[in-house]
């Protein structure tokens, strides 16, 4: 069966009530208690939206931006009643899809190549610890800090934009001795999670939850750090004394790429579930650079291409700077052979718009080297989804520069290429038109792209 085709472009948006500002993840914590083939189709299903999951027990641990509803997962999985079920999320991120499935009973791989994310999502899935043990681990902890001798060591340069001296030593004596008790034990690995989820919150400068550090924006009342901590362990604890009553731990949390979905067995997977990358120029690595750089797994910006994006797919256009690729080389490739004359066309736009604007992105790259991706994604998909598997992607458009990029349309069909069957997209909601500093005012989507095979 042939592919699916879009609407020739976007519907125009439509008005839409202004979100207010995000709370902090602290704020979460304490204000939240425990079709037509080829059409793009308004529907009223919430997906994209991770805000929701900070009102969910053990979801709101780590706040997750780039992620998805779990409750939508879940009403997708309750739709879907014919057994076996074995989903694959091959962009888990934090783990949303899978504590989803755990929650309901079915059996899931997530997939992660982000080092820092990947091991947000494994702390995660050890909600069924022994909350008591984890509640004495944290008060050991807690005092050891407390008691340890102040350090004198050099401060790294972003942490002293972002903290006090004193706040930094009291979460650094917290790293210390979280190091000290650690076990190996998923107890441990959420006092690590834990004091991750503290380190925004005490921040004094502008600190979003995942979002880009912005240290010329200061937080009037600085609070202590000792007492984010404890207040988090007590959520964390009263979470998995919640969760582990109504999930069955069956989850399985792999470091890989989903460019090869090494370690899912062939034809395992009946459903997939899951949101890559957007090619909207976001840098997953440096959103997670005042982390690694407070856990001492980068020393600065610059280590990000080697300790990161290196793993992830190319969605930015930092992963692709000039002279990196061979622009051209990777739109002849045999992978993108259904959209290249398409994807040529607007490579090639790029190339031209960026020496005309003044940061001069390499979006042109970014393009070609993100379909290509794409492309071997599908290729490994096909590979371990079972015959008759669907496939849901959430996704949104693109339009770097103001070039309109149809990547429902050009991932449909390089999913069919791949060897799926057919593919179909579903338009939930409008983007780029509810912000003043938007670079264009091309009428952007979001959506589910649905492919069977």
């Amino acid at each position: 069966m042939p592919a699916a085709k879009l609407l020739d472009s976007p519907a125009p948006p439509s008005r839409t009530k202004r979100t207010p500002p995000a709370m902090s993840q602290l704020e979460l914590f304490e204000n939240n208690p425990p079709s037509t083939t080829g059409a793009i189709l308004d529907i009223k299903g919430e997906t994209s939206n991770f805000v929701d999951n900070m009102r969910l027990p053990v979801h709101r641990w780590f706040r997750y931006s780039a992620g998805f509803s779990a409750e939508w997962v879940k009403s997708v999985l309750a739709e879907r009643t014919r057994a076996p079920q074995r989903v694959l999320d091959p962009f888990v991120g934090s783990g949303t899809t899978c504590l989803a499935c755990d929650e309901t009973g079915v059996p899931s791989i997530g997939l992660e190549a982000h080092p820092f994310v990947i091991r947000v999502a494994r702390a995660k899935l050890g909600y069924s610890a022994d909350s008591a043990r984890f509640s004495q681990l944290a008060e050991q902890v807690i005092l050891d800090a407390q008691q340890a001798p102040t350090g004198t060591s050099a401060i790294p340069a972003l942490m002293t934009k972002c903290f006090s001296e004193e706040s930094f030593r009291s979460l650094d004596a917290l790293r210390l001795a979280i190091e000290k008790a650690d076990d190996s034990s998923a107890e441990t690995s959420l006092l690590w999670l834990a004091l991750v989820a503290t380190l925004r919150p005490a921040s004094e400068a502008g600190t979003a939850p995942w979002q880009y550090v912005l240290p010329g924006r200061r937080k009037t009342i600085p609070q202590d750090p000792f007492l984010l901590f404890r207040r988090t362990i007590a959520t964390f604890a009263a979470d998995m004394n919640v969760v582990s009553q109504r999930a069955t731990p069956l989850a399985r949390i792999e470091q890989d790429d989903a460019r090869e979905c090494r370690t899912v067995p062939e034809g395992w997977a009946t459903l997939v579930i899951t949101s890559p990358p957007y090619a909207n120029n976001y840098d997953y690595a440096d959103a997670t650079r005042l982390e690694m750089t407070f856990l001492r797994e980068v020393t600065g910006w610059g280590d990000l291409q080697s300790a990161v994006r290196r793993h992830l797919v190319r969605a930015c256009s930092q992963h692709v700077p000039p002279g990196a690729v061979d622009m051209e080389a990777i739109i002849s490739e045999p992978v993108l052979a259904p959209i290249r004359e398409e994807l040529a066309r607007v490579c090639g736009q790029l190339s031209v718009l960026r020496m005309e604007r003044g940061g001069k992105k390499t979006y042109n790259n970014m393009i070609a080297c993100y379909f290509h991706d794409m492309a071997r994604v599908w290729r490994a998909l096909r590979r371990a989804c079972a015959d008759g598997a669907e496939v849901c992607f959430v996704i949104g458009d693109s339009a770097p520069y103001g070039v309109y990029v149809p990547v429902a349309d050009w991932l449909g069909r390089l999913a069919v290429a791949a060897g799926f069957k057919d593919w179909t997209f579903e338009k939930l909601r409008d983007r780029n038109h509810k912000w003043k500093n938007r670079k264009h005012r091309v009428p952007l989507c979001e959506g589910r792209l649905w492919v069977r095979g």
